[in-house]
């Protein structure tokens, strides 16, 4: 008798008695997929009663279990980014766009990995054993110790790991892989799913670190279901522009760490290279005195980062301004302006504006608030912001500007850098001895004043 089929959001995970193009759940559009074995109220299940388990012994909280040891990469940008080293018994999801260096990545760590005396695995479901070898002779790591393997079985897969037990096992892609016991396509929802169930629980039962890459969708998400990222112990995001060298290792999600840690890289012809500074990094080739360009005084995770937001203000020929945003969210700049039109009378209605972060960073925090109204504002009236000034604090739709956090930090790194001033909030901490000159800025029409004066 044929299983019954339902549908299944791949966003979400929400069960449908019927296709729709938009899931009633989270929202999405075209995420409705056709499972089989499934019924419309979920997987078929009987009630358990109480006899039929047994009682899980309970422990106190407090307890004297030591910190498991971590593993060196030999790369610290990805140790950073994982909270400190590879933990053991943990899962791991790398998610990034076509092309953007995750297998050229995991290479290096896994030849680092291997060259320091640790067994590794790497097994790719998208590459033949050739490909995999012109790669690591192309980064100087033929010669490194990394057992190969190309399969896609999940039986297969976890067979062999049960008879190696490396210390770390490269899964390349879950999507590639398929379970004989599903009936579904690879890639799909329930393989998806049931891939990333199998080989976190291998990870689990035998102290091994899995490390799964994703493909990720048109939207920048990892493609399949959400509950894969509940799964996994830590998911890091590989996020850069193809137009530019500079490749962000992003954690967001860590179970081992600090979430949005982030790992600096610069791609090269020779494999991704680590960026021990990225300040310097995103700051080279600034322009001192350019209308429009506003440093900002960021914190990625633990990470002070100084970062160049650039703007350009022009008049529109069309009839609906346009509203350019790259590395920044388009939203909030979208605040900004009206809050500049309703608080401070500056209309830019009639104007397009355009705003990018340079060097291709994705700034997401509010504290950068200020300093984009800093950038609009100095191309608008053509006003240079002076170069040894850096800027940060959130702005209220009040036009306030409101305290963050970490300021200390903020200002160490600028003074790193040879900046002397700050633009700021009243900060609820005291700068301390970074010896920067700060001139506190109460509101956008203080701003404007430092920006423009008189």
């Amino acid at each position: 008798m044929a299983k019954p089929a339902a549908f299944v959001c791949a966003a979400c995970g929400a069960v449908h008695r019927k296709w729709a193009g938009r899931c009633e759940e989270c929202g999405a559009w075209n995420s409705v997929v056709e499972e089989s074995g499934l019924s419309a109220a979920g997987p078929a299940s009987k009630t358990l009663g109480p006899q039929k388990g047994r009682a899980v012994p309970l422990h106190p909280l407090a307890g004297e279990e030591p910190e498991p040891p971590r593993l060196s990469t030999g790369i610290a940008e990805f140790d950073r980014a994982l909270g400190g080293g590879l933990a053991p018994s943990s899962a791991i999801l790398v998610g990034g766009d076509p092309g953007i260096g995750k297998s050229t990545l995991l290479l290096q760590a896994a030849a680092g990995l291997a060259r320091a005396g640790a067994k590794t695995v790497y097994i790719s479901g998208e590459e033949a054993l050739g490909q995999i070898r012109m790669r690591a002779a192309r980064l100087g790591l033929a010669e490194a110790p990394v057992l190969l393997a190309a399969a896609t079985n999940l039986r297969d897969v976890l067979t062999t790991l049960e008879a190696e037990r490396p210390a770390l096992a490269v899964i390349d892609s879950i999507q590639t892989m398929w379970a004989d016991n599903v009936e579904s396509a690879p890639g799909s929802v329930s393989q998806v799913r049931a891939v990333a169930h199998e080989l976190t629980g291998f990870a689990k039962r035998r102290g091994v670190s899995v490390i799964l890459v994703g493909h990720v969708t048109k939207d920048g998400q990892i493609a399949g279901p959400r509950v894969v990222e509940h799964m996994v112990d830590t998911v890091l995001y590989f996020e850069g522009e193809r137009g530019h060298q500079f490749r962000i290792l992003r954690a967001v999600k860590n179970r081992f760490g600090a979430a949005d840690e982030i790992g600096v890289f610069e791609m090269s012809d020779r494999g991704l290279r680590e960026v021990s500074n990225p300040s310097q990094l995103f700051l080279a080739g600034r322009e001192a005195r350019t209308p429009g360009s506003a440093v900002f005084a960021g914190v990625e995770g633990t990470r002070p980062v100084l970062v160049e937001f650039q703007a350009l203000v022009a008049s529109s020929p069309f009839g609906t301004p346009r509203r350019n945003v790259i590395g920044w969210d388009s939203g909030r700049l979208s605040m900004i302006l009206a809050v500049l039109e309703a608080r401070c009378g500056i209309s830019l209605a009639g104007m397009d504006v355009f705003l990018n972060v340079a060097g291709g960073l994705r700034i997401s925090e509010p504290a950068a608030d200020l300093a984009v109204a800093a950038a609009v504002l100095s191309a608008h009236r053509d006003a240079p912001i002076p170069p040894e000034v850096a800027i940060f604090g959130e702005v209220s739709l009040s036009s306030a500007v409101r305290p963050v956090s970490q300021a200390p930090a903020r200002l160490r790194e600028a003074s790193k850098l040879g900046f002397t001033s700050v633009w700021a909030p009243t900060m609820v901490q005291e700068p301390g001895e970074s010896g920067m000159r700060v001139e506190t800025v109460a509101d956008l029409d203080g701003l404007l004043a430092l920006v423009a004066p008189g």
